[in-house]
């Protein structure tokens, strides 16, 4: 779980403008973490499979986002990609 002042570094470096929790950027940044530390969970209980179900539900909704962020706003999406160390098409 992603404690409130790790959300908020995370909300501050991709938000748009003030008070941006929502956009498409924050959540793709939003749920790379969780993904990450969910993977470094999984890594250590190798049986927990609910978790591991939890993750593949968060990479493809990570990748629907990336999938529409890079439909509407491209140069949105190379700068999301990069900053998070994402690989990109």
């Amino acid at each position: 779980m992603l404690t409130t002042k790790q959300k908020e570094g995370v909300i501050k470096k991709f938000a748009a403008k003030d008070n941006d929790t929502g956009s498409v950027g924050v959540q793709i940044a939003l749920l790379s973490k969780r993904i990450d530390e969910l993977a470094i969970h999984l890594k250590n209980n190798k049986k927990d499979v609910h978790s591991r179900r939890g993750l593949l539900q968060m990479v493809a909704d990570r990748r629907a986002h990336l999938v529409y962020l890079k439909k509407h706003n491209p140069k949105k999406y190379s700068s999301v990609t990069k900053q998070l160390g994402l690989k990109h098409k």
